[in-house]
């Protein structure tokens, strides 16, 4: 398998080269050269395979002959082997035709975790195969960071820099990250946004003499490797719930458009769904773009939901590069027009073709805590804010009663537990495993929203 750029002026990787690389040398983001697709009887064949065989079935093709299957097979397997539940993703029922897909049970309680287990025992393999050591950057509102590092602490073939908004992330987003203190962990609390966060990362590894010079590579979900193995827990809830010959609607709450993207993803490889839900807090530029046909950034507003506070969604690109028809031109002058007039207006077909496959809602804050204190009236089970803005939106777009809803529970309702407290009156708990980390000594170093100045400390730290 090749992967192409969505600005089409950087070389053709295999998997292995377009995992280290992160984002391409253009600027864009690594998409297959082509979908691998599965035939709906062949998807029905996988039905009741365990979660770790599932994955190697749908990744194997995105993949290719860049990672041989035996040793692919036995990093999903430890990957995996670290979650709490031995579905690794399970379903839950609310009512007779609503499902939430449990996506938190990995080490730091949140959906992150699915791709990221593994992601980092793939720059493991291949770092340690081509005798390479990198500095790995990464961006976070919250989940991804923690989730990457705990999936790279400790590693000798990479250091990893995690820049997060400071004060706009829970106390426990928070301390999962700055209370791991292995030498190659850095965290850095930017005075800014997530935005502000996302860009200073788009910035340094387009600074190519930097990029060289300090051996870059990224966990983000610009990184194609993040979002390839989320691909396998559509493919695992439609198994369940009819074998995989059943349509299904989803919905799921998004920020970067990472986790959404795919299941458009999951979709085009051949996985019957009917809808895509883009589920989003008052920071609602997506559900603004599929109402207008007009990408317009606007303001950050903190909320409830702070891992979905954001008005750059980057994973959006790869989306408009199917919508353009795969039009490299036309995605690189969108995306060119957005730091100039801070929007871009999608072409009528392009608009066409993102609104039939997704639909898009934008749930308040009060919104957010009804639903919290709802569901927990209806079903005696807590939910984080993130997950309540999904399953809100599933209430109000659950059109056809024969096609089951499935909500994606991103992370663990700990994590958030002053809004769930206020909605539920009852503090939720965290696992056993983390009762020690509000006690926890942090380590984090605080910088301005400055490409200069986070430059000159990452440069410090390497050497």
């Amino acid at each position: 398998m090749k992967y192409v750029s969505t600005r089409g002026q950087a070389r053709q990787l295999n998997f292995d080269e377009a995992l280290m690389a992160g984002l391409a040398d253009d600027g864009g983001l690594y998409v297959p050269l082509y979908w691998p697709e599965f035939f709906i009887q062949d998807i029905h064949k996988m039905a009741g395979l365990p979660y770790a065989e599932l994955a190697l079935r749908i990744m194997q093709p995105l993949v290719g002959n860049a990672i041989e299957a035996a040793t692919l097979k036995r990093l999903i397997d430890e990957s995996y082997a670290s979650f709490d539940h031995v579905a690794v993703t399970p379903l839950v029922q609310l009512d007779h035709n609503n499902w939430l897909l449990e996506l938190f049970h990995g080490p730091t309680l949140a959906f992150k975790d699915v791709a990221l287990q593994l992601v980092g025992r793939l720059f493991d393999h291949v770092l340690t195969r081509r005798k390479q050591r990198v500095n790995i950057l990464v961006a976070t509102s919250g989940d991804t960071g923690s989730a990457a590092i705990h999936a790279i602490k400790g590693q000798e073939a990479a250091n990893i820099f995690v820049l997060h908004p400071k004060g706009r992330t829970s106390e426990i987003q928070r301390r999962q990250m700055t209370t791991i203190l292995e030498a190659n962990v850095h965290n850095i609390a930017v005075e800014g946004t997530f935005d502000d966060c996302q860009n200073l990362v788009k910035a340094m590894f387009n600074h190519a003499d930097f990029r060289t010079r300090t051996h870059l590579s990224g966990m983000n979900s610009i990184n194609w490797a993040r979002v390839m193995p989320q691909i396998v827990y559509y493919f695992h809830a439609a198994l369940s719930l009819g074998g995989g010959l059943r349509s299904l609607d989803f919905s799921v709450p998004t920020g970067n458009f990472g986790d959404i993207y795919a299941g458009y993803a999951a979709k085009r490889m051949g996985l019957p769904i009917n809808r895509l839900l883009i589920a989003t807090n008052n920071n609602d530029i997506l559900a603004r773009t599929l109402a207008t046909g007009k990408y317009t950034l606007g303001q950050v507003h903190p909320t409830l939901s702070p891992s979905m506070d954001i008005q750059v969604s980057s994973n959006f690109e790869r989306l408009l590069f199917e919508a353009n028809s795969r039009d490299a031109d036309r995605v690189t002058a969108q995306m060119d027009a957005l730091p100039q007039s801070g929007s871009f207006t999608l072409s009528p077909a392009a608009h066409d073709y993102i609104t039939s496959q997704f639909s898009a809602h934008r749930v308040d804050e009060a919104a957010t805590l009804n639903e919290i204190t709802r569901t927990f009236q209806e079903t005696g089970m807590q939910i984080d804010p993130h997950t309540a803005v999904g399953r809100a939106a599933a209430r109000l777009h659950q059109n056809d009663p024969k096609i089951p809803m499935v909500t994606l529970a991103t992370a663990h309702p700990a994590k958030f537990p002053d809004p769930v407290e206020k909605a539920t009156g009852i503090r939720p708990q965290l696992p056993s495993r983390y009762h020690d980390l509000l006690k926890s000594p942090e380590r984090c170093t605080t910088l301005v929203n400055d490409l200069a100045t986070v430059e000159a400390f990452i440069e410090a730290k390497i050497q």
